[in-house]
């Protein structure tokens, strides 16, 4: 388990918290640190009394600003996926004020591994179907019992979207192309299901046998069950296996069939799809998010911008999903521009000096750091990987006035030329941004002569 340096949190404060909740004595916390990941959440790590525990938190009433329920909703719903026959963790109490450890939940430790590149290297046998049965699962949780969690329609979170972009500018074409094949495909409505609403590798646990758990419940809505089967299933969330359409696990075909066998309802290819280009879009948009995040001030830190800039591999996904629906004659292959590399002389140019940065940085500093520092050293270098290969090779993405045309319907995927300019510029921004992000060598080979 990955283990981040310790921040801020009392230990003894946590200990009473726990007496309280299991109405004994304070005794000591031991082994206390805060775990990898969680943008938006703490999630802390202890031994308390012979067992282990996870805090799931949020250490100010800020940070819960905006989110349509708090940690009593969220725990009451980790509690009803448990009797619902969902792997997920075992509530043991929530926190309350007069704890003064801000907003949160105690669950028992599950001992399984959450790592998206360890889990996907060699998926357990199990793992596809297992996580079929536990999305089944999550789906009979009665929506009478949870008729407070956000709803809405397919059109209105469509237009959600489009309400978002015009907000980040509104200046990406192919994000506009999406909303507007998302507006002419909305399907018809459905009788509400839960939903889990971030139901992905990243947020499922492992072992040898199978699935472990199911983490991060704070996004459950009410809606169509076809939204929380595709999300899973966008390139973002299989972590490089492009090859591995379902969850980076395996193939769309046998996920299906497993969660028809489970649940008992037929998944419908058209909507899936629907759900798929709506979600691949979503978490675009959540980039651009939070980039004005980082913008606004509200949050500064080196993480939000990075992740700003990988709004680029959801374009060339989108892409992807998109050009069967553009004629034949649009879809010819594209000569992709390979720039020379410049001669270098004379003074340290921008690009060269950013090298050297990212030199110094590799070998210089990120070998001495720890914990924290070093996964920080290395987003650094990332950020700095973008700047150098952005200033050697401007790619030119953002475009105003396309937009609005193909939002409003006036340029299509029939348009002559529009794809592949699209293609192009969209596999350039990528190249600057994540040249690793696993679409990018596979949109260059499908749309290579």
């Amino acid at each position: 388990m990955l283990i981040r340096t310790i921040v801020s949190l009392d230990p003894t404060l946590l200990a009473q918290a726990l007496a309280r909740m299991a109405g004994g004595i304070a005794l000591p916390i031991e082994h206390l640190g805060r775990l990898s990941g969680g943008a938006n959440m703490e999630s802390w790590s202890f031994d308390w009394g012979g067992g282990g525990y996870v805090l799931r938190r949020a250490p100010s009433a800020e940070m819960m600003d905006g989110r349509p329920f708090g940690h009593d909703v969220e725990a009451a719903i980790v509690r009803a996926a448990r009797k619902a026959g969902v792997s997920a963790p075992e509530v043991v109490g929530e926190l309350v004020p007069d704890d003064r450890l801000g907003s949160g939940y105690v669950m028992r430790r599950i001992e399984a591994d959450v790592s998206p590149a360890r889990i996907l290297s060699d998926p357990p046998p199990a793992l596809l179907g297992d996580i079929a049965r536990e999305l089944a699962r999550i789906h009979t949780i009665p929506v009478s019992e949870f008729q407070h969690l956000p709803s809405a329609d397919a059109a209105t979170m469509v237009q959600d979207l489009k309400t978002r972009f015009a907000s980040y500018g509104g200046d990406r074409p192919v994000l506009a192309l999406a909303i507007k094949w998302l507006e002419d495909h909305v399907p018809d409505p459905v009788p509400a299901t839960f939903l889990h609403g971030d139901f992905r590798i990243g947020n499922l646990m492992a072992n040898a046998d199978g699935l472990a758990a199911v983490l991060d419940w704070e996004l459950c809505h009410l809606g169509d069950r076809h939204q929380d089967l595709a999300f899973g299933c966008i390139n973002s969330w299989r972590f490089g296996h492009i090859d591995r359409p379902a969850f980076g696990v395996g193939d769309v075909s046998h996920f299906w069939t497993a969660y028809e066998a489970e649940s008992g309802f037929s998944v419908e290819p058209d909507r899936f799809r629907f759900w798929l280009i709506y979600s691949t879009l979503w978490w675009g948009m959540c980039c651009l998010q939070m980039a004005d995040i980082w913008r606004t001030g509200l949050d500064k830190t080196l993480e939000r911008a990075v992740i700003g800039r990988r709004v680029s591999e959801t374009e060339v996904d989108l892409l992807m999903l998109l050009e069967d629906d553009a004629p034949e004659t649009q879809r010819l292959p594209i000569r992709l521009d390979q720039p020379a590399e410049p001669r270098r002389q004379g003074e340290p140019s921008t690009v060269e000096m950013l090298e050297a940065l990212s030199d110094w940085l590799e070998k210089d500093v990120k070998p001495k750091a720890e914990g924290r520092d070093r996964f920080m050293a290395a987003v650094a270098l990332n950020a700095l990987g973008m700047l150098g290969r952005d200033a050697a090779n401007p790619a030119a993405i953002h475009d105003k006035s396309l937009s609005d045309d193909l939002l409003a319907g006036r340029l299509t995927l029939a348009t002559p030329g529009l794809l592949a300019r699209l293609k192009k510029s969209s596999l350039a921004k990528l190249a600057a941004d994540q040249p690793k992000y696993s679409a990018l060598a596979a949109a260059t080979r499908k749309w290579s002569p």
